[in-house]
């Protein structure tokens, strides 16, 4: 098919790459623009948009959709289908209407369940025991639209946003070329009203850990923050980011290091922590932590 790929962080690159090892004819990658990063401050590509030059493909970052101009370049691509996953801009009805066979969006999630910004996150902060992909049929309302294929896959009992996202990735890049090789075949199915629910932004000041919450849901909150913004605590003064986390035996005062092993009290049971970062430092495994920053029994956190 000949289709306009529409997506920019690094969720979407396996993607594009899928599409293309599949055959298909990429008429434009979308993404959004370079922007200032690192200590230059230099514009930076986005993952999509470096990929795609790799890759030899025509990019394209416009700031908006809505006006005329725009519109009328995206048709003048007479594309077949677009594939957005992760684009970052509101697709306006013109956009919509103008491949032949409307657009697909690769949403990480069990439509209706977590439509919005952060599915992940909000699955393994809720205590999901499961999620998935969806290729919906895009419409204007936020990710509302009948869903063509599906596919579940469990949450591990230990896994954090950052591995999720990648076996999600992974997960979508295939599921979009089985239903592009399926297309006309696939029976939209339309969202039930029941089970709506919305994966908000993720807020920064969303990610200070309370010890006096319950074990299980401190260690959710880990792991679903995990590697962004990550999960903090102050410790000597120090903001330390936690960055992976397990279910643990103990009781104590919540935030009272147990043992020489990181776990922690909670208000009711306790965590392990096992990878945590210092400010301006490299992420390190618990032991590797301790030995820069010695934490004896009975320390509160």
């Amino acid at each position: 098919m000949r289709i306009v790929f529409m997506g920019t962080p690094e969720f979407s690159v396996p993607v594009l790459e899928a599409l293309v090892a599949a055959g298909h004819e990429i008429a434009a990658v979308y993404c959004q623009p370079p922007r200032p990063a690192g200590r230059g401050k230099k514009d930076r590509p986005t993952p999509v948009h470096a990929r795609a030059l790799e890759l030899g493909l025509e990019v394209r970052y416009p700031v908006s959709l809505k006006g005329a101009e725009a519109q009328a370049e995206f048709a003048a691509l007479q594309a077949d289908v677009a594939v957005v996953v992760a684009y970052g801009l509101i697709l306006p009805q013109a956009i919509l209407d103008a491949p032949a066979k409307g657009c697909l969006n690769i949403h990480a999630s069990l439509l209706p369940r977590w439509r919005g910004a952060a599915p992940i996150h909000r699955a393994i902060m809720a205590g999901d025991a499961e999620t998935g992909i969806c290729i919906m049929q895009m419409e204007a309302g936020l990710d509302t639209g009948p869903v063509l294929l599906r596919k579940a896959v469990a949450i591990g009992a230990q896994e954090t946003t950052a591995q999720l996202h990648d076996r999600l990735s992974a997960l979508g890049a295939a599921l979009i070329v089985e239903a592009l090789a399926r297309l006309d075949a696939l029976q939209p199915e339309v969202q039930p009203e029941d089970g709506v629910s919305y994966a908000h932004k993720i807020d920064k000041a969303e990610a200070a850990v309370d010890w006096a919450a319950p074990a299980a849901e401190v260690d959710r909150k880990i792991r679903g923050l995990s590697p962004f913004p990550g999960a903090w605590v102050e410790i000597g003064g120090q903001r330390v980011k936690l960055l992976a986390s397990s279910l643990a035996e103990g009781a104590g005062a919540p935030g009272e290091v147990l043992d020489d092993a990181l776990t922690v009290a909670c208000g009711t049971g306790a965590v392990r922590l096992l990878r945590l970062q210092r400010a301006g430092r490299a992420a390190q495994d618990a032991g590797e932590f301790l030995r820069g920053m010695p934490l004896p029994k009975g320390t509160r956190l």
